[in-house]
């Protein structure tokens, strides 16, 4: 492997006393170290940096252990998370392999605090002068990493240290050199003695996204949510000149999730909104509130579901039947299998309809 090592000064990207990164860039090839099948037509690889055979990279240094270094993807499609794949690099790239901590996968949080956990990889061995993968491996079950994912959802890879790297001389990882995406680069410092905090990466003087990339296994087969809408009012029969309430469910049956889901409600011109307000429950989310007319766009994980609380009153001298009707539609590469529930109309009575009967009264 051709390696061409060219100095570079070191700066601080740790809290106080907490060390200084080292860095030295190098000219890089990019070299899969498969453990499992090849990727499938199907498979995307999602990273922030732009790490290329032979272009140019940083060795980072200066870590303790324990500590973790992370980039903050987003999924292409709705589909499963197959692999992960970390750039690992000395200045000779020849170094031994070595054992590390883990590799954890965690759902969004609020940048940089990763979400919740949802898998790990321990004690990866890593191989110097390579972009290290671990992958699913469907016969032999040996890393079993399968992790659900939506499209644009974000999603967290996380790498562990279990020892300190000896700068200039041990491998570690290694970041791009042409810039930083913001808010996309997390690293976990130990700020005391086993006092761990995250920290955006950049806040810490990194200059380059961290060459952790994921794998996602998009689905190539029909993407089908069953989206169905509900709605009622309150009162069931409206007076005019006073208040009426309608509650607007929306909801999705699967089998995957719709995250890209319009939903339209324009109101009766005899009703008068004064807003309405949406809250999501199973992951989903929606505007939290509005005035007038209903157009918004709402994300549906399966089973979940969003719920809308309009509030209004019907205008004065209004008479004969309200109707009022909601839609939803499915988009974003998904199609609805059951289109007949998409809309829910409901027709309101005024309260003073009174029954006459054709037969006689007794």
């Amino acid at each position: 492997m051709p390696v061409n090592p060219v100095s570079q000064p070191g700066q601080s990207t740790r809290p106080v006393n907490q060390g200084i990164e080292m860095q030295q860039r190098i000219l890089t090839a990019l070299a899969a170290s498969l453990i499992g099948a090849a990727a499938s037509a199907a498979e995307v690889v999602v990273k922030n940096d732009s790490l290329t055979d032979f272009s140019s990279a940083a060795i980072v240094w200066g870590f303790a252990a324990g500590e973790k270094v992370a980039s903050w993807l987003t999924s292409p499609c709705n589909g499963d998370l197959r692999a992960v794949q970390i750039f690992w690099r000395s200045p000779s790239g020849t170094s031994a392999q070595s054992i590390q901590n883990a590799i954890e996968i965690f759902r969004s949080g609020s940048f940089p605090n990763p979400g919740a956990l949802a898998a790990t990889i321990g004690g990866p061995v890593m191989t110097d002068a390579v972009l290290n993968e671990w992958r699913f491996l469907d016969e032999n079950q040996v890393i079993p990493l399968q992790v659900p994912v939506t499209a644009n959802e974000t999603f967290v890879v996380a790498f562990q240290f279990a020892a300190v790297p000896t700068p200039s001389v041990d491998p570690s990882v290694v970041r791009d050199v042409d810039g930083i995406t913001a808010n996309r680069n997390g690293l976990l410092a130990e700020i005391s003695p086993g006092n761990f905090v995250w920290f955006n990466s950049a806040s810490l003087g990194l200059t380059g996204d961290w060459v952790i990339r994921g794998v996602v296994d998009c689905a190539v087969g029909p993407q089908l949510a069953d989206v169905g809408v509900g709605i009622n009012a309150t009162p069931t029969q409206y007076s005019a000149g006073q208040a009426l309430a309608y509650t607007i469910v929306i909801n999705n049956a699967g089998p995957v999730a719709s995250p890209s889901t319009t939903v339209v409600d324009i109101f009766p011109a005899a009703y008068s909104v004064s807003g309405w307000t949406c809250s999501g429950t199973g992951g989903a989310t929606c505007s939290a509130s509005g005035s007038g007319n209903i157009t918004d766009f709402v994300s549906l994980p399966v089973a979940g579901q969003v719920s809308y609380s309009v509030s209004g009153t019907v205008l004065v001298g209004t008479t004969g039947a309200l109707t009022n009707s909601v839609t939803a539609v499915v988009g974003g590469g998904v199609s609805d299998p059951l289109s007949g529930n998409n809309t829910a109309t409901l027709v309101t009575e005024p309260a003073s309809t009174q029954f006459i009967f054709g037969n006689s009264f007794e």
